[in-house]
């Protein structure tokens, strides 16, 4: 199992919906948590726009990174280009991304397209990472 930290600003809404992502599409072989440089609360808009595709993020909460060791993770993803504001010990886990995508809390009508990059990349992720534990022969 490989065990993956999606990182943003605040844990409210790119996070959310890439933890949401990642643990439909890579049930069995990952574990997955988010967090934010800052704690703060899950928008509503982040959850109806995962719910419309049939995703429940309801019960996911804003942790801060700091609440985490960096240890404890293989994969850090950083979503909205906030890696510069990382600590070192986090980008240099096995697979560190900085994803840079647009955030959905400054213009809420870009939430479903936001969603969808979102869906590519971690598809896209989840793939790479089956391929890279899968037993060889």
């Amino acid at each position: 199992m490989k065990r993956v930290m999606f990182v943003c600003k605040k844990n409210s809404a790119r996070s959310q919906m890439a933890e949401g992502f990642a643990k439909n599409l890579g049930q069995g072989v990952l574990e997955v948590t988010s967090s934010g440089l800052e704690a703060s609360q899950v928008r509503p808009e982040a959850i109806a726009t995962m719910q419309e595709i049939g995703i429940d993020i309801s019960d996911q909460t804003s942790d801060a990174l700091s609440d985490f060791n960096p240890n404890n993770f293989d994969v850090v993803i950083s979503l909205c280009g906030c890696g510069v504001n990382l600590p070192p010990e986090w980008v240099t886990r096995e697979v560190f991304e900085d994803w840079q995508l647009d955030d959905p809390a400054e213009q809420p009508e870009i939430f479903p397209r936001v969603r969808d990059e979102i869906k590519v990349r971690v598809t896209q992720l989840v793939a790479s990472l089956k391929e890279a534990t899968a037993p060889l022969g």
